[in-house]
């Protein structure tokens, strides 16, 4: 994720648009990446509106470009018929040397591209953080929460006591 930079003696704020909660859950994160997004107008609205879902979306390499799959930016609706589709697919933005990398991570390993969340940076841009991610196992899941649980149970006793 893009640092908040000082801006005018300000701290400037990164908003974000829609966020995959479940993905963490799902899967095993390993590297993550910012990408741009292309964006209608519309699009754009309708995201700074903050009712995107990027929950069931992936991201695909196509024709040697990176694609975002399956995602849903509602439609604006003060736009009447100048409106973008909801699920269309959106074209990511990616130098080729890190489309090269996402690629070979594909093809060898059998690794997933997952978007984590969509934001707009401090220039008011949109960015998706995209990870590169591996898929749990049903008792991969079951491990993780109870260690996570375990966690949040030592915290609380460790507060407790001193």
């Amino acid at each position: 994720m893009a640092p908040s930079n000082k801006k005018k003696g300000a701290a400037a704020q990164i908003k974000i648009a829609a966020d995959n909660r479940k993905a963490r859950h799902a899967y095993e994160i390993g590297d993550t990446l910012e990408t741009g997004i292309e964006l209608k107008g519309t699009e754009v609205k309708a995201l700074r509106e903050g009712r995107a879902n990027i929950g069931e979306s992936y991201a695909s390499i196509e024709n040697g470009e990176l694609y975002l799959i399956n995602s849903y930016i509602p439609i604006y609706e003060a736009a009447n018929r100048f409106n973008h589709a909801p699920r269309r697919p959106r074209k990511l933005l990616v130098h080729a040397r890190e489309l090269a990398k996402l690629h070979a991570a594909i093809q060898r390993d059998g690794m997933t591209l997952v978007p984590l969340k969509i934001y707009f940076n401090d220039r008011g841009r949109a960015k998706l953080e995209l990870a590169v991610a591996r898929g749990r196992k049903a008792h991969d899941k079951r491990h993780e929460q109870k260690k996570r649980d375990w966690q949040r149970d030592k915290a609380r006793l460790m507060r407790e006591r001193g």
